[in-house]
């Protein structure tokens, strides 16, 4: 950081030792290391702070990331509906248009032929045993 060297330091202890002199120079080294230990405590809390900032953006980053993505598949699977939807309904109008011309070409029922629904006719000789034939 402040790229100290090994003569620069020993100058700076060497200065410090005139300066303060012999009695005061230990309660010195400590307090200056205590600074140092708080120093390198705060630097490193901050760059842990930064580093879980930079990650909160990240999983928000990727977040925002899936929600477009959800919207994204939210309106294909409206899209699909309503084809699906419209669809069903083509497909019903076709029904109903084929069984108008199934009833338009055939003749009026004759009395004695079957009925048209042959469900009906064997779910009501289930229901009246006494109309149903015997063997």
């Amino acid at each position: 950081m402040f790229d100290l060297g090994f003569w620069e330091i020993v100058l700076v202890l060497v200065v410090a030792l005139l300066v303060v002199g012999p009695e005061r120079l230990p309660g010195l080294a400590r307090q200056v290391g205590l600074w140092v230990g708080k120093a390198k405590r705060f630097v490193s809390s901050v760059r842990s702070d930064i580093e879980r900032e930079l990650e909160a953006e990240e999983l928000k980053r990727i977040l925002n990331k899936q929600q477009d993505q959800i919207r994204e598949l939210k309106g294909m699977i409206s899209e699909t509906q309503t084809e699906v939807h419209s669809e069903l309904t083509e497909t019903e109008h076709l029904v109903s248009a084929i069984e108008e011309q199934l009833e338009s070409k055939q003749p009026d029922p004759d009395p004695q032929s079957p009925p048209k629904d042959a469900r009906a006719t064997a779910v009501s000789l289930q229901d009246d045993p006494q109309e149903s034939p015997r063997n």
